[in-house]
């Protein structure tokens, strides 16, 4: 960073009197932070890395208050990072500004395979930290689990599970899909039984695996009760939401049975609580029915959360949840995105598999191709339906698919600051506009929009006595 960029910067952050994602702010100027171990933690184990900043106060409206002595708190800074496992390199940067000195620390992100990045002296399971927002948060043992499963490759899907025993396994199901595999493959026909489960992740250590058990046992839920998925109809835009009788759902079950059975029971659910709009075709006077979300893409959906979620034990009592609101439906699944692939490369760069015994053998089992076109699809499908963009987003352990229906159309013609206003119906934090925006900065969406609205009356706080607190949300007036 140079001088020039610290005091843009330094500019924006007193405007905005917010710290961000990627911003965190330190006074400095009565000597050096004392503890600096979270959020060097955070911003390493965050793609973006972050910025810490020195001789701001923020107590005070983000005064400029200076630096007590540079060359002291570069050295006992570093003295902090070096006590940090992967030791944290960071870039410090100097600026003056209304005659006080200014310093700030630029954290690069670590690579994926040294996270999580901790604080020695805690150890990994207590000094391991994550960034929500503008708070430094420790890491869950699901989130540290996370990193290791995929440095050390454990694949949860190919776990062994002890109460399953061949009483409570479909046998005949298990004979066919391995035959059809010896059918494929002639030279794979040559091993017997017992080596073919061994091979194809049927069985690992003479014990049937858990991908197995979600695909071939009789009652699935009997092991594991929340490896389902629940679904939900709310009459209104969020849940909690009543309907005209003070309902809470017109329309909730959990779904149970193997992977195959849960997808075909959980489409039948959503045709069945799905508007359907009949088109006569002018031409032809031909009958259509119209689904209010294209079937194709609801099916993908589902089948991504079903072959991608967390099965580990920190999720096995989780389930996956499909909720219908009255303009979205929205399917999350527990775990975050895996491996390397963001959100913005979905559909578009080659994942890392999770699941990959549950990938291949669903493409036997529920007729899937397993060649990365599931997210590709819901987009297509959406296009063609004339319906907005899905959203797809990936935080803290879950990941959703958002499909939004034909009440969005009329959000097409609003300028951004009406569709804001109107988002914040329900409060809203500055994380949470900006993640509507798509915007990775919220100082940078508060400046530039919510900072206007509020002074056009549009916007009111929750927080009026507090403007700066990290707990502030927005809504419309």
């Amino acid at each position: 960073m140079l001088a020039e960029e610290l005091i843009k910067l330094v500019k924006k952050i007193k405007e905005s009197k917010s710290e961000s994602q990627n911003v965190e702010v330190k006074s400095a100027h009565q000597g050096t932070p004392k503890r600096l171990y979270d959020t060097l933690s955070s911003f390493s184990n965050q793609d973006d890395g972050g910025i810490i900043i020195f001789g701001l106060n923020e107590k005070e409206d983000f005064k400029i208050v200076g630096v007590y002595d540079l060359q002291d708190l570069q050295k006992s800074v570093t003295e902090q990072c070096n006590q940090m496992v992967p030791v944290v390199r960071g870039v410090f940067t100097i600026a003056e500004i209304e005659d006080e000195f200014v310093c700030s620390l630029e954290i690069p992100g670590i690579e994926l395979t040294e996270r999580p990045c901790y604080y020695k002296g805690a150890g990994k399971v207590k000094g391991s930290y994550i960034r929500v927002g503008e708070a430094d948060l420790p890491m869950t043992d699901y989130e540290i689990y996370s990193y290791e499963a995929y440095k050390k490759h454990f694949h949860d899907d190919e776990r062994e599970i002890e109460r399953a025993t061949t009483s409570t396994m479909d046998i005949i199901e298990i004979d066919k899909y391995v035959q059809e595999k010896k059918y494929e493959k002639p030279k794979f026909a040559r091993l017997n039984d017992e080596q073919a489960y061994e091979m194809l992740n049927i069985k690992r250590n003479n014990y049937f695996t858990l991908a197995s058990v979600l695909n071939f046992g009789l009652y699935p839920q009997g092991i594991f009760p929340q490896l389902s998925i629940t679904a939900i109809v709310v009459q209104g835009y969020e849940i909690g939401d009543l309907g005209a009788s003070k309902e809470r759902f017109v329309d909730n079950k959990r779904i149970e049975g193997t992977l195959s059975e849960m997808l075909e029971e959980a489409l039948i659910f959503c045709k069945r609580n799905m508007k359907i709009k009949t088109i006569i075709d002018d031409k032809t006077g031909k009958r259509i029915d119209k689904t209010e979300y294209p079937i194709n893409a609801i099916r993908e959906a589902i089948l991504n959360a079903l072959i991608h979620r967390d099965y580990s034990i920190h999720t096995e009592g989780t389930p996956i949840q499909i909720n219908f609101f009255k303009d979205r439906l929205e399917i999350r699944n527990p775990g975050g995105l895996y491996g390397r692939i963001t959100v913005e490369q979905l559909g578009k760069a080659r994942p890392d598999l999770r699941n990959p015994t549950l990938a291949v053998m669903a493409e036997n089992l529920s007729k899937t191709e397993n060649r990365y076109s599931g997210i590709p699809t819901i987009r297509t499908e959406m296009k063609e339906y004339g319906l907005p963009e899905p959203k797809f987003i990936s935080e803290r352990g879950e990941f959703t698919v958002i499909l939004y229906n034909d009440t969005n159309k009329i959000e097409a013609n609003l300028t951004i600051e009406e569709k804001i206003v109107e988002f914040c119906k329900i409060p809203k934090s500055r994380k949470e506009i900006a993640d509507f925006l798509e915007v990775k900065t919220s100082v940078y969406v508060y400046s530039k929009y919510i900072e206007p609205l509020i002074k056009e009356n549009k916007l009111a706080l929750t927080m009026p006595e507090k403007p700066a607190s990290k707990y502030q949300k927005y809504y419309k007036i």
